[in-house]
């Protein structure tokens, strides 16, 4: 019924004719993409962050930590209004992952920017001691090093990741040194789709998977060169979403990600995805930063 949607047509789409006419004078937010593949895509967000709230609301402790991106990134919103729907303080540090890209791009090292990011992290932990710091996965390999004692003696109780990859021995490497005592709770998304959630994030001797919880999003690892067919259970391919929400409808997008395709899982009885990585067509550019 309906064809591949290309992402770059809402980069000639101004942000506000996206409202739904039937959302008219309800609040909302215009968030945007990072920025990995090119121009930032934005899009309007009036239920996708209540969702997420609600889904994240039972582990939200009464402080939190976000070491997150701030201004137009749908991360940083959603964890101030999770905050607020658990009646929690949240912290943020001043992140921003373009200038980072940025640098990046220009063969310029990221480490200063990085640093900057650890000192006001180090700055909340120490005064506030935070129960729950939200963050990415490349960007807790930093500081967690960086820090003189364990976060568990900071007070923190769960570390939730999202946005960049974090490959097996870099997870392993940061459970065993750096998170003992902590739970780690790690999704797989991005300000189009949403957020998968992980299964059996405490049982680091099986393999990780990401599931997409429908009705939502309904996503699929298919072919490259054909992504209408899915790869058999077990293959690697390229992931296909489609975001289904009242205020957002964003049918067979081709993400920059591919995947192993996965069975349903005890936790989620819908399949799931496992050893994301990034996939670029020809001719693509793909700076993923820390974010």
């Amino acid at each position: 019924m309906f064809g591949r949607f290309d992402k770059a047509e809402l980069r000639g789409v101004r942000a506000r004719d996206l409202l739904p006419r039937g959302f008219a004078g309800r609040p909302f937010r215009v968030v945007e993409t990072g920025g990995t593949s090119g121009a930032p895509i934005r899009v309007v967000d009036v239920t996708r962050a209540v969702h997420d709230a609600g889904m994240y609301g039972v582990m939200l402790e009464a402080r939190g930590l976000a070491m997150t991106p701030s201004g137009p990134h749908a991360y940083g919103h959603f964890v101030k209004l999770l905050g607020d729907s658990r009646g929690g303080a949240v912290f943020s540090v001043d992140f921003d992952p373009r200038w980072v890209k940025a640098l990046l791009r220009d063969e310029r090292s990221a480490d200063g920017y990085v640093g900057h990011l650890i000192d006001q992290t180090r700055a909340v932990l120490d005064d506030e001691r935070p129960a729950l710091l939200f963050t990415t996965s490349r960007l807790l390999l930093s500081p967690a090093p960086a820090l003189p004692k364990p976060l568990a003696a900071y007070g923190v109780r769960a570390v939730c990741t999202g946005g960049t990859s974090c490959r097996e021995e870099e997870a392993r490497y940061l459970r065993e040194e750096y998170l003992q005592g902590v739970q780690w709770i790690d999704t797989y998304g991005n300000t189009l789709m949403g957020h998968a959630l992980q299964g059996d994030a405490a049982a680091p001797d099986r393999p990780h998977t990401y599931h997409l919880p429908p009705p939502l999003a309904a996503v699929h690892v298919v072919e490259p060169g054909d992504m209408w067919r899915e790869v058999p259970l077990g293959a690697r391919g390229r992931v296909r979403v489609t975001t289904l929400l009242e205020d957002l409808f964003l049918p067979n997008l081709l993400e920059r990600d591919n995947a192993v395709r996965t069975g349903p899982h005890p936790w989620f009885p819908w399949e799931g995805l496992a050893g994301i990585g990034a996939y670029a067509e020809e001719g693509d550019t793909l700076t993923e930063g820390v974010y």
